[in-house]
């Protein structure tokens, strides 16, 4: 759907987050006179009628008949594509579009290298945009990482690096190259179903000419075997991680811990761009020495520092249980507080479960709405060390109690944070702000065009 095949026609925008807005200037930049309807919360109304006076805003949460009444909706990404009121006004006839729709088909002329994952897809995002910076391509950088394309309508770049996630990956098309870094279980709430989620996912498949997927993961790669434009990393043909270091087959490349972001998932998100970038026709070894200066990225296995005697580290983002795994494997063998829990999705949490009862971290915290829960897991399995606790503010206070002046205090919950705060930054923040450090709002360096 182009923007023109709005013009004139009964338009709604559903959702008044920063991808909201986004649309609305979009709409008034591509067709002013326009007119749009605006469904959002009763606490955004205000704010919506001061900063776009010329909508009718409604402040509730559209039925089937409300949204029947529009031919078009643009939508945010996180009002599920699933919902009944929306299936239903489908049927009756009114067409559903997004802000990441409309960009790419007003885009297709520009190279797209289009990157999602259940784990990986930001920082690897990130990576790729800093390391062809570094070979002196003009690159944006924009997306589910946090800034909407949308904003980005009249930028001009070389190359565009753009995550998407679950949400939207069924919305891209003319992708030059999708990059698909892992798939694990997410998102169910959202998608129905563990089916449908990857399902869902692997979309940009299809919206891709080329793609790239994690060879290390086999149900991935069987999905991906039947795309004519099959490539792969993290397999010894191709970037992979050996013996600690980045290697591209046979050479060793770089020391893995050459990697600004620690940890080895870090490094493997490493292959996984330089592939890319191999893959969009540039010189990936030339941008090696990059992987030295890039910064990683907030709430994602963060080092906040030291305070009396105990290290903190902010892995926020973290909201699978097999990151939670991942990020106490990156911290090594130290004495370790883990800090897991928050709002309830429904996952499984069996293979963190059997994963602790082989190594036992000296506390695993277990705080939000789904704690209980995990840590009735954990003691029926005999895990020792669980500790239960109510919110986050406990469950620091546990960690502390229990290491004393000596170790690592690891906020990894693997699950969302909705229970207690907006959002995994917020919740980030509070994290250090409790562990007495400033809560500054952490920004992702390198977002837009640079």
């Amino acid at each position: 759907m182009l923007w023109a095949d709005l013009a004139g026609r009964r338009v709604a925008v559903w959702g008044f987050g920063r991808e909201g807005r986004a649309a609305l200037n979009a709409l008034a930049r591509h067709l002013p006179g326009q007119a749009v309807d605006l469904y959002c919360s009763a606490d955004e109304a205000d704010a919506a009628r001061t900063d776009f006076p010329a909508i009718a805003v409604h402040a509730i949460a559209p039925d089937a008949d409300a949204l029947s009444r529009y031919d078009i909706v643009i939508k945010s990404p996180g009002i599920s594509a699933y919902r009944p009121e929306l299936l239903a006004a489908k049927e009756r006839g009114t067409r559903f579009t997004s802000g990441t729709a409309l960009w790419f088909s007003s885009h297709r002329d520009v190279r797209t290298v289009a990157v999602t994952g259940t784990k990986g897809k930001s920082t690897t995002s990130a990576l790729l945009a800093h390391l062809a910076r570094s070979l002196g391509i003009r690159t944006a950088l924009a997306g589910n990482i946090g800034l909407p394309m949308l904003e980005l309508d009249d930028g001009v770049a070389d190359l565009w690096v753009i995550e998407l996630s679950s949400y939207q990956t069924g919305e891209a098309s003319g992708v030059d190259l999708g990059v698909v870094t892992s798939l694990y279980e997410e998102h169910l709430d959202w998608h129905g179903s563990r089916e449908r989620y990857i399902d869902d996912k692997l979309k940009l498949l299809a919206a891709s000419k080329d793609v790239l997927v994690n060879a290390a993961q086999p149900a991935l790669l069987e999905r991906a075997s039947g795309h004519g434009g099959l490539h792969t990393f993290g397999d010894l043909a191709g970037w992979h991680v050996a013996d600690g270091f980045i290697c591209r087959g046979d050479e060793r490349i770089a020391l893995a811990t050459q990697v600004s972001a620690p940890g080895l998932h870090n490094a493997i998100n490493a292959c996984a761009a330089l592939a890319a970038l191999e893959l969009m026709g540039l010189d990936a070894r030339a941008s090696v020495p990059a992987l030295s200066t890039f910064s990683p990225l907030p709430h994602r296995l963060q080092p906040l520092g030291e305070r009396h005697g105990l290290h903190w580290i902010n892995d926020s983002i973290s909201t699978t249980p097999l990151a939670s795994l991942a990020a106490l494997e990156s911290v090594g063998a130290q004495r370790v507080a883990l800090i897991v829990g928050g709002h309830d999705r429904g996952l499984d949490w069996a293979p963190f479960v059997d994963a602790m009862r082989v190594h036992t971290p000296e506390a695993i915290v277990c705080e939000g709405a789904n704690g209980p829960r995990i840590a009735a897991a954990l003691e029926a399995a005999g895990v020792p060390n669980v500790h239960r606790v109510t919110d986050l503010a406990a469950a620091v206070a546990a960690s502390r109690h229990v290491l004393g002046q000596d170790g690592c205090v690891l906020l990894s919950p693997g699950a969302p944070s909705f229970d207690q705060f907006k959002d995994y930054a917020e919740r980030g923040r509070r994290f250090a702000e409790l562990a007495g450090f400033e809560p500054s709002a952490a920004s992702i360096q390198g977002m837009g065009i640079a």
